[in-house]
Parts: structure tokens; sequence; C-alpha cells
């Protein structure tokens, strides 16, 4: 049997005497999508950045793509080469370009030469639908483009995860669906491995392979999006999926 690509064994961790995450115990197959969902504090995003060490675990084990992420500085850069991150509110560099955005990953990282690293972002910045703004700067872009760049220079670094954190938390509700459209996508043709913190159930209704439900730290409820939205099991759930589809 193949190794799963993200392992978490008993993960907890702390801010200061805060327990923000509870013995979290999550196994992610190649090439699965899954949706967290769950209320504003629940430990959702600190869990996936965990995954690629911006945040430390203080317990427990986590493994990814059969590199363990602990105080190895060489296992981190390692892991954080496989992990592509998309951030709520874009981090792109506002001194430089689409392009040159794309660009700096695969050439001062992953040692590209120019031309080829310049080819693999036109190919995303078409795959986003925005090749046509491959020489502005960020803040002459819409919110929902410089997201969708965001997606595209996590691409050129050729992931084998990505994860996203409230993608489209921080975008106008008309930006919201050019987003997500070029998330689903992604999703059904690349095969890559994703986790989505999101409270957009449409998405995960049509892209999740599973839904994950978090409250207070803890992972409460896991299951088939079918099963998940129309059987939930545990009240927290229920009570959740009450608030945020009605």
């Amino acid at each position: 049997m193949a190794e799963a690509m993200i392992q978490m064994e008993g993960v907890s961790k702390w801010f200061g005497s805060f327990q923000v995450l509870h013995e979290i115990d999550l196994q992610v197959e190649r090439g699965e999508r899954i949706v967290i969902c769950g209320p504003s504090g629940s430990g959702k995003s600190t869990l996936i950045r965990c995954i690629n060490r911006l945040e430390e675990h203080q317990q427990g084990r986590i493994t990814v793509g059969g590199v363990e992420l602990d105080n190895n500085l060489k296992r981190i850069e390692a892991v954080r080469r496989d992990v592509g991150m998309v951030f709520q509110h874009f981090n792109l560099f506002p001194h430089l370009t689409v392009l040159e955005n794309l660009t700096l990953g695969p050439v001062w990282v992953l040692g590209l030469p120019a031309p080829k690293a310049q080819e693999r972002a036109m190919h995303y910045l078409e795959r986003v639908h925005i090749a046509e703004q491959a020489g502005k700067y960020p803040g002459q872009l819409s919110g929902g483009q410089q997201q969708r760049v965001a997606i595209a220079r996590s691409l050129c670094m050729d992931p084998k995860v990505m994860l996203f954190d409230e993608p489209t938390s921080a975008l106008d509700p008309e930006m919201v669906t050019e987003v997500l459209d070029v998330m689903v996508s992604l999703a059904k043709d690349s095969g890559m491995t994703m986790l989505c913190v999101t409270h957009e159930m449409g998405f995960a209704r049509q892209v999740a392979d599973r839904v994950i439900f978090m409250d207070e730290g803890r992972i409460v409820e896991q299951n088939t999006p079918d099963a998940f939205f129309d059987h939930p099991a545990h009240e927290r759930t229920r009570l959740f999926l009450s608030r945020i589809l009605h």
C-alpha cells in the first residue's frame, strides 16, 4: 500500500497557555482533495500551516511525502519545496510585476533558467486565465485577479501538495466565483493533493473527496461531501451547517 502524502499523528499545538490543536490524527492520501471547515478559532488555519512548518507543532508527528517535519532545516526546506500555499491576502510582492512574482521562486529556489521559468509562468497564467496581465503590478489588479496570480505562483513551483487558507474570504462577493472556478478546474484536472480551509460549501460539495469539520482544536467529524451535508452525525456539525447554509 502506497504511503500517505500527509500523516499527522497526535499533533498538538499551543499559543502560550492556549491549546489550539488537540491530538490531531489525520491521513491524507496522494491526490486526495480535502475541505476543512468550522467556526472561527477552531484551529483550521493552524492545522494546515503546520503542514509546511509555518507553525511549529509541539507534540505529535507530521510526515509529508515521507519526510518528517522536525527541527531539521533541510527537511523543512524539502517539504516546503513540495508544498504550495495560497493565503487569504495574496502575499504578492508589490514591487514586482506579475511575471516576476511567478519566476522568482523557480529561478532562485529550483534553479530553473530564466527563460524556462518564464515559459512555465506564462503556462500557469494561461491556466488561471490571466496571461494578459503578466506585465502589470499587483496593485493594478483586482483582488480576484491577484488571488489567481497567487495560485499560479504556487503552481510554478510544481508542488505535490497545495494548501489553501481561506482563499476567497478577503474578496468582494463578485470576485469569489472567478477564484473558485480556477480552483475547481485545478482540482479536477491536476490530480494534485489539495487541502482547502474555506466556508464555500458549494465548492466543498463539488470538489472534495472528504469534508472535515473542526471545532475547538479537534476534528469533530469527517465524511464524504454527500454524507457530511445530508446526514451529519454530530450535533455540533448540524448546528454549524444550519447557520452557514441558511
